[in-house]
């Protein structure tokens, strides 16, 4: 099947079974990356699945692209742009729509997965918009409060499930922020996986198969 046109440029690998609706698995990329980055993965993900990988709306320079921007030298430390997280936040959202409109996915089981900025953008959307959202796998992310949706608590958590990881040494992003994640997701009764691997800002091997045996449970 040929890529169609959405909001957001993508890349897109069809699934083997496509005789009827499909999982998918739509790809959130981290700052500074592109479409490119986590669909590198696409070939070691479960060949029943369509995946769709997303590039963020800002450009930066000289190359990459970012959800939102993120302004290293402020003096408070990094300060992030949540009005351009909100609105990606919400284009992602409108995205996924056009995703089930234009693919033959099954719009009862998409999986979000989201590294660095894509994790919390992923995040953000799962809670503010969980009709959209079966699974979330977030990798070296965490939640920011201050980009969901208002009122978010009171949504219907009860089919969103969550994969989340850290690395334990991780210089980008502190580990402790992480470990917020599931004792936050589970006041809100959504069932979490939390992990954490002795590396960086990144995934290890181990990381990523731990993932894969999660998602093949849901």
């Amino acid at each position: 099947m040929e890529k169609k046109n959405l909001l957001l440029e993508h890349n897109y690998r069809a699934p083997q079974n496509s005789s009827e609706k499909s999982p998918a698995i739509i790809m959130l990329h981290g700052f500074g990356s592109d479409e490119n980055d986590l669909f590198s993965f696409a070939s070691e993900l479960p060949e029943e699945f369509a995946i769709i990988s997303l590039k963020a709306p800002i450009k930066m320079q000289p190359y990459g692209n970012a959800w939102y921007n993120i302004f290293f030298d402020n003096s408070q430390g990094k300060f992030s742009d949540d009005e351009q997280a909100i609105a990606s936040r919400d284009l992602i959202a409108k995205c996924i729509d056009e995703i089930v409109a234009n693919y033959p996915v099954d719009k009862n089981n998409i999986t979000l997965l989201g590294f660095s900025q894509g994790t919390i953008l992923s995040f953000s959307v799962a809670l503010s918009y969980p009709e959209k959202v079966k699974n979330v796998i977030g990798l070296s992310g965490y939640v920011n409060k201050d980009i969901l949706k208002k009122g978010y608590e009171k949504n219907d958590f009860s089919k969103l499930k969550v994969y989340t990881s850290h690395g334990s040494v991780d210089q980008v992003i502190p580990v402790q922020w992480a470990r917020m994640t599931k004792p936050f997701l589970e006041n809100l009764n959504i069932d979490c996986s939390y992990s954490e691997f002795p590396v960086g800002h990144g995934v290890s091997p181990q990381n990523f198969q731990e993932l894969k045996d999660w998602l093949a449970k849901q």
